[in-house]
């Protein structure tokens, strides 16, 4: 099996708010929205920050999507979900909220209830997954899946979590994860402690990327720190790190290229600018629903 190349190691661009309760760093930086990172789009890392009581939820009011998904995994806190097709929930540490906007919808992401009473720490990751064009049109839908319904694969020196895709051991046994995706790929968690390697297969013409939220990992001879995106060519069968002394956090992304064209808009990602331009049409018109 031939490990995949390291092509690119993308730094931690500065980060902004979204809303008044997500501080993120955009970190596919130049290369979101492109074809170097399909089928994902964009990915938002929001380190942990402590928020004082507030008498109003903090987070993001109503907005739309449409022609894509939004995976986000929450790592501290809470975050609670409420969407213009009628999905309202509430998700904790380790869970994760999957959303397939397809044809449209609007939707709000506050902090939970008890950060808003009592403060706390919130920390969270937030991934957009492109969906092929013959998808796009597609009813909205919701996964709530709970860090329960995670599949943990024990690592030499560590443990990952299967949220999507599939993880194959060495003595051939699959263990799939719970979520639902319309096109081929993996999205996994890795703990590693001090020295823990992973080491897991992708197929040959994939896109991978191998992020550090925290801690550090040597990643195809580069040491690669918190904040920072290792991105792989598509040749090659496997990608994999090994931890530093302080350990590591990561997360596995990868997937079979969506060989379409992407145009983004704002919270819009389709194929073409006249689809856009019915997409804002749309939401104008409240054919996405309203909140």
């Amino acid at each position: 099996m031939t490990d995949k190349t390291l092509e690119t190691l993308l730094q931690a661009p500065p980060p902004h708010w979204v809303g008044d309760g997500f501080l993120v760093h955009p970190l596919f930086g130049p290369l979101a929205f492109t074809p170097a990172v399909s089928p994902f789009l964009m990915l938002d890392w929001a380190p942990p920050v402590h928020f004082p009581p507030s008498a109003t939820p903090r987070g993001v009011g109503p907005h739309p999507h449409r022609g894509f998904e939004t995976v986000t995994i929450v790592r501290d806190g809470s975050v609670d979900h409420r969407d213009s097709a009628g999905h309202v929930d509430s998700i904790g540490v380790g869970d994760v909220q999957w959303m397939t906007a397809g044809s449209g919808l609007v939707h709000e992401e506050f902090h939970g209830r008890s950060i808003s009473e009592a403060g706390g720490t919130v920390s969270m990751v937030q991934l957009w997954v492109n969906l092929p064009a013959s998808h796009k049109a597609t009813p909205p839908r919701y996964q709530p899946i709970l860090a329960r319904d995670i599949p943990v694969v024990p690592l030499d020196g560590g443990a990952l979590r299967v949220i999507a895709g599939s993880w194959s051991d060495e003595i051939g046994g699959e263990i799939r994860g719970p979520a639902k995706t319309f096109t081929p790929l993996a999205v996994w968690e890795a703990r590693l402690d001090p020295g823990g390697r992973f080491a897991g297969p992708v197929p040959a013409g994939w896109s991978a990327m191998v992020v550090v939220l925290d801690g550090a990992a040597e990643v195809a001879g580069r040491r690669v720190t918190g904040s920072q995106v290792a991105v792989f060519g598509r040749a090659g069968e496997r990608v994999a790190a090994t931890a530093g002394g302080e350990g590591a956090k990561l997360l596995i992304l990868a997937g079979e290229p969506i060989d379409e064209p992407i145009v983004a808009h704002g919270p819009f990602v389709m194929n073409t600018r006249d689809e856009i331009r019915t997409a804002i049409a749309d939401y104008a018109a409240g054919r996405m629903g309203r909140l």
